[in-house]
């Protein structure tokens, strides 16, 4: 028994001597870190070799990557704005790709994130002219609404809530709780303005004023996509993108969308605009995650309470953000 326990600790010994002669005496550094595996093609439904592609927008459009809540080492979670572009990367690379499906479950998100992937999608149509159409399903709003019009058509599920044009800036002010528990804050700035927005005092009559006009220039930027896209007059646009939400009827008769439809309508839509008799569905995912039908989401959710926390977190700090969202 002894003997066999040398004889393995010898072993162990010329291998590890064996690793440091092939390493040249170098540290041998071992990365168990979990890694973003690359996309893999699934097909839902449909057969042939023309593929309509189907992209997932759901939840709080950011570059920032959702909360996980999972025991152990998860895999990293990947920012909806980095799988966005990947996933059209991969679709402009594939000359079977002849049609895109934009499936969108959004209250909208940050200013930024919106435009970008309105432009990300815009840059993919133009370049591989491939028809695009977005179908909306719960929430097609603010931001949400944004990124569907870089589509050539939008088709509305029959209970979509769309709209809510318009942006909001959220902030919080802490100065009567402070003066509650005998805290203060100070603040050292090179100007005046320099901390307007700050959630240890009040905004002044002049810094309000300030942030309103930025938010006036976004809000103009996005009545300008509207009137561009869904060609209506620039007046009717600015009436109908006071902030208010739509049902999908109240959204066709305002030529906001084109249709009311449910997923296989948004579907045959794609298909005929690319003239194809037959193609096949297909999604892109990642190893391990479930996206049998044309209904999964693209990421596992999050439980519902981190989620919410964390774009409580993302809306009002640190400092104000400008956002294209319906968050009542």
């Amino acid at each position: 028994m002894r003997q066999g326990t040398y004889t393995g600790r010898m072993l162990r010994a010329a291998l590890l001597g064996v690793a440091l002669l092939l390493a040249g005496c170098s540290v041998i550094s071992i990365d168990l870190s979990p890694r973003v595996r690359p996309l893999r093609e699934e097909t839902v439904e449909g057969r042939g070799t023309a593929k309509v592609l189907l992209v997932d927008v759901s939840g709080f459009l950011s570059d920032e990557a959702p909360p996980s809540v999972s025991i152990g080492s998860p895999p990293p979670r990947v920012p909806l704005l980095v799988r966005f572009r990947e996933e059209l990367k991969k679709a402009s690379e594939d000359r079977d790709v002849k049609a895109l499906v934009l499936r969108i479950n959004s209250p909208g998100g940050t200013v930024t994130a919106s435009d970008i992937m309105y432009r990300e999608l815009e840059l993919f149509r133009r370049e591989r002219k491939l028809p695009v159409v977005a179908v909306m399903m719960d929430v097609a709003a603010s931001g949400g609404y944004y990124v569907a019009l870089a589509a050539d058509q939008i088709v509305a599920h029959p209970t979509s809530v769309t709209g809510s044009i318009g942006v909001i800036m959220l902030t919080v002010n802490a100065e009567g709780l402070l003066q509650k528990i005998g805290v203060s804050a100070a603040a050292i700035t090179s100007g005046d303005r320099k901390d307007m927005g700050s959630p240890f005092r009040t905004l002044t009559a002049e810094e309000r004023a300030i942030f309103q006009s930025v938010i006036d220039g976004m809000h103009t930027q996005f009545v300008a996509k509207v009137v561009e896209r869904r060609r209506i007059p620039a007046e009717t646009a600015r009436t109908v993108a006071d902030g208010r939400i739509y049902t999908a009827d109240q959204a066709v008769a305002l030529k906001l969308v084109d249709r009311v439809g449910y997923m296989p309508d948004a579907i045959d839509a794609a298909k005929r605009a690319a003239g194809l008799d037959e193609a096949r569905v297909v999604v892109y995912h990642r190893p391990r995650q479930y996206r049998a039908t044309y209904y999964a989401r693209s990421e596992t959710e999050a439980s519902a309470i981190p989620t919410t926390l964390s774009q409580l977190a993302t809306l009002v700090g640190p400092g104000p953000r400008f956002l294209y969202l319906w968050w009542p």
